[in-house]
């Protein structure tokens, strides 16, 4: 088992270089449309154009959020001026300048694809808005992000039954019946582009709560109103108490609007290793933003942990897989870029709240296991999969895979060991 000093030693020069050469490298300047604004982010395992020139809110956002924390942390001029040219477009072709809000894609031009709008995508409009204004300090974003929360309270805001309606017309009104094309166990790590998935849209989901809860974290450390301050509060009973199944140990995650589980069906026995492991730091940072001792929430977070190490982790080559039924090991046994992100920056997080040592073991491992079979340090960027067998699987770059995950989480991990 790693000491803290041999942690630093050995692992933080070589997160600092994988976040600057591996990933942003890879993408930057390359996902940059110099010419319709935005970014692309279609990129096949070799990282040449993998042809979809799509570009969809979620990651449009998570781009924009990226570069201006990079901004904001030190990391060189240049990304204020990538953030500038991202939340441009944002602005100018994918916020809806007759009803507000976000649509969920347009094509590389900015012509509108899918003018619905469903709060997964609002929620990381909102994440960018927020750490954009935390980095510049733009009047227009603070608008635009009070003007977001805005709709949201009186178009999506259940004051019945707790949390947000999520599907939604051009118009905001809900849409109650037919599919959604929310790409719902997010994301798709198969060589293919993510897909349409077909989801009950009056669905309430953990997945999008979740990162409400992210986003509103954000907006109320950048703006500190006494409305995000509520709403952060809500989200986080609902990350902890809603969608934990207590006698389980593990979180689920969709749910008809009363917040009642949907558990009977089969299809939604699955338990998400990266979902309820992302949810434990997430809700450290929301307690952190609210002035919350995290030791409130010790017993959560080690539960969620206990079960993920039981079912979902490789005990003998590290890392965790996809996703798994309830009480029985993990079925879908690719491990996905995004996963093993969210998992390490977790047990770093974990480990500093507790000062229990096997959180150590698990952040270390997981590294080993992503330099040895996920990170690509020839052609850049992270494999999207690695499969039981060891081998990459899926693309560097598509509909839901940009820089977000792996550049937030070496981030992340980077500022931990430099508090530890």
């Amino acid at each position: 088992m790693p000491d803290v000093a041999t942690l630093k030693d050995e692992y933080l020069s070589s997160l600092e270089q994988t976040l600057t050469n591996n990933v942003l490298d890879f993408w930057f300047p390359r996902s940059i449309d110099e010419e319709h604004g935005g970014f692309i982010t279609s990129y096949d395992e070799d990282g040449e154009f993998a042809g979809n020139s799509n570009k969809q809110v979620v990651t449009q956002a998570r781009m924009v959020w990226l570069t201006a924390r990079l901004a904001r942390e030190g990391y060189g001029d240049e990304y204020y001026e990538i953030a500038d040219h991202g939340f441009a477009f944002l602005i100018d072709e994918m916020w809806d300048e007759a009803d507000g809000g976000f649509v969920w894609e347009v094509q590389r031009d900015g012509t509108t694809t899918k003018p619905n709008k469903h709060l997964y995508g609002q929620s990381f409009g909102l994440y960018a808005l927020s750490e954009y204004y935390r980095a510049t300090g733009s009047d227009e974003a603070a608008e635009y992000a009070h003007e977001l929360v805005d709709l949201m309270d009186e178009h999506t805001k259940d004051d019945e039954h707790g949390g947000y309606v999520e599907y939604f017309t051009p118009h905001w009104e809900p849409i109650t019946e037919g599919q959604t094309y929310l790409e719902n166990i997010e994301p798709d790590w198969s060589p293919k582009e993510s897909g349409d998935s077909v989801l009950d849209p009056t669905l309430k989901l953990m997945n999008t709560h979740l990162h409400l809860m992210e986003a509103f974290t954000t907006y109320y450390e950048a703006f500190d109103t006494s409305r995000g301050r509520d709403r952060l509060h809500e989200l986080l009973d609902i990350l902890t108490n809603t969608v934990y199944r207590k006698k389980r140990g593990f979180c689920t995650d969709k749910y008809d609007p009363d917040w009642s589980p949907k558990l009977d069906d089969e299809e939604f026995q699955v338990v998400s290793y990266g979902h309820d492991l992302e949810n434990v730091w997430l809700v450290m940072e929301a307690t952190s933003a609210l002035g919350l001792p995290q030791n409130l929430y010790r017993e959560f977070f080690e539960t969620l942990w206990d079960y993920s190490l039981e079912y979902g982790y490789d005990e003998d080559r590290g890392g965790f897989y996809f996703y798994g039924g309830f009480d029985e090991p993990a079925s879908f046994r690719v491990k996905a870029w995004w996963v093993q992100a969210e998992c390490m920056t977790s047990a770093l997080r974990t480990y500093e709240c507790t000062g229990d040592d096997r959180y150590l073991d698990v952040f270390a491992d997981t590294w080993e296991f992503l330099d040895e079979y996920q990170i690509d340090r020839k052609d850049g960027e992270w494999h999207s999969g690695v499969d039981d067998d060891l081998d990459p699987v899926g693309r560097k770059g598509a509909v839901y895979k940009a820089a977000y995950h792996n550049g937030r989480a070496l981030l992340e991990c980077i500022a931990t060991l430099k508090r530890l």
